[in-house]
Order: C-alpha cells, then sequence, then structure tokens
C-alpha cells in the first residue's frame, strides 16, 4: 500500500461505502487544544480526533522528550479505544503539512497496521463535504495485542553512532533550529553531532509532497551512497521526522529508521555533545 492517497481517491473510497477510519490530527505546538478546536467547528464527516499529546505520545519524564512514544501496550490500548482494528483502513490527514498524519502513519505502520495511508494535500486538497459533528470513536470489537515498534532506535544506540558513524542521523527541523538558532521549543538548542539537516518542508510542494521521483533525487543527493536502512531519523520531537520517513518510503527508498526521542531528549542529558 502506497503511503499517499489522493482527495479524489479518498472521496471515492468513501462514496463505495469502503471501512475507512477517517483520522483527523490537526495539531499546534504552541497552543495544543487548537487542532481538536479546528475539529468541531468543520472536519471530513466521519472523521474522529486523534490528539498528539494525549493519543500519539506517552508519559513525559523530563528526559524522554517532549513527545515521547507511548509504550506498546498502551499503543495497543489506544488503537483498540479508537476503533483501529487491524483490517481497518486508517486515513490520517492534517491541516499542517502532513507532519502530524505521518506521525499516526510511522505509529501504525511499526506496530504492524498494514492498511494506513496518510491524505496528500491534507484538508487543504479536500473538496468534498465537511462535517460539524463530531463523532465518538466506535471502540475495535476486539483487544489489539501489543506489539515492539519495528524500525524504532533508543538513545544508546545514537550516542554509540558518535564514535561509530556506521549511519546517517538526518535532522528534520529548520535550518536555523539545526543550527542552534531561534530555538523557541527546547531549552537547549543546537544538533546531535555529526547529523545531517533536510528540513521536512522540502518534502512538499505546496501542501502537497513531491512527486516520487523528485523526492528519490533529492535524498540521494544528499545521503549520497548511504544505504536508506542506515538513516536514523530525528526532529525536535519525534514528529516533522516521520515526514523524512515517509517522503523516503514515497521514493522507494525504504528501510530508514527512527529516533523517537530526538533533540528534545537528547539534550535533556548535559552529558551529551551538542553542536551548532
Amino acid at each position: 500500500m502506497t503511503p499517499l492517497i489522493t482527495a479524489n481517491q479518498l472521496e471515492e473510497l468513501i462514496n463505495s461505502g469502503e471501512n475507512v477510519l477517517l483520522c483527523d490530527c490537526r495539531f499546534d505546538l504552541v497552543d495544543p487544544l487548537a487542532g481538536k478546536k479546528a475539529y468541531e467547528e468543520s472536519h471530513i464527516p466521519g472523521a474522529i480526533y486523534v490528539d498528539l499529546d494525549h493519543d500519539l505520545s506517552g508519559k513525559k519524564t523530563g528526559t524522554n522528550g517532549r513527545h515521547p512514544l507511548p509504550s506498546p501496550q498502551a499503543w495497543a490500548q489506544t488503537k483498540t479505544r479508537l476503533g483501529m482494528s487491524p483490517n481497518t483502513l486508517v486515513v490520517a490527514y492534517d491541516k499542517q503539512g502532513s507532519v502530524y498524519a505521518s506521525r499516526l502513519w510511522w505509529m501504525l505502520k511499526a506496530t504492524g497496521h498494514a492498511k494506513v495511508q496518510v491524505l496528500d494535500g491534507g484538508l487543504d486538497a479536500w473538496n468534498g463535504p465537511m462535517g460539524t459533528v463530531p463523532r465518538k470513536p466506535t471502540p475495535a470489537s476486539h483487544a489489539i495485542e501489543p506489539r515492539p515498534y519495528v524500525g524504532l532506535v533508543l538513545v544508546d544506540e545514537v550516542v554509540s553512532n558518535l564514535e561509530k558513524q556506521s549511519h546517517t542521523v538526518l535532522d528534520a527541523r529548520a535550518n536555523d533550529r539545526f543550527h542552534g538558532q531561534n530555538e523557541t521549543l527546547d531549552p537547549i538548542g543546537g544538533h546531535i553531532p555529526g547529523a545531517t539537516n533536510r528540513f521536512f518542508k522540502d518534502n512538499l510542494s505546496a501542501t502537497s509532497f513531491k512527486p516520487a521521483e523528485q523526492l528519490f533525487k533529492e535524498f540521494v543527493n544528499l545521503l549520497g551512497s548511504t544505504k536508506p536502512s542506515a538513516v536514523i531519523h530525528q526532529c525536535g520531537s519525534g514528529v516533522t521526522a516521520c515526514h523524512n520517513l515517509l517522503a523516503m518510503e514515497l521514493a522507494g527508498l525504504k528501510g530508514s529508521r527512527l529516533y523517537a526521542g530526538s533533540w528534545s531528549e537528547w539534550c535533556a542529558d548535559p552529558n551529551r555533545p551538542v553542536e551548532t
């Protein structure tokens, strides 16, 4: 299944009566309530709201980043509560360039849910009707079994890579934040030593993803001979990194992995080195 679905394809699926679970993932890091408020005002009919803080993140300890992944057990419970049964086609969208939808896409794929796609262009691409009545999720009929995240990298592996340099760490943040400038979200500015920068917005043309062929050329030019399996994605808190990972999958460069703790976890330990 391709990572993306177009608005026309989605509308045809809905009209055909296909079992589609639409997930509105709109969010604002500065105003965490803005996404849900926007959903309650207007959304694609039948969509449920999936919250980055409450559904797609686990408990924060102060050292595990701003949006740590929920445990496999907690994520399985959330999937059950939201009705994400294994055979259900999940289509995620947002209005922020598919950033938060990509996080849901990765979390489902990484725990064995094959039928998940991101609406290319998000809500901006949708020309169909809009709804104003929020939908409560219908829980799955059977509890979904916990599965570990495949393709997840923990901080110790990133630390050991500082010396080995066997993997390329790809940072999805804006170039100024990568260089330790204009940092407003995390207490320390800079990046993991040796990391390479690709701003996630470079994957987009307006609000939609660039063609796969163009993404392939851009990533190959950036990564050189590095194999996709040797790429570790990170960002500020493990969200926009999923956007780069999805873009590589779209380009046919499959097998890269995610350091979900990302910079917000990395910089929480003063013993870890920082580069600007």
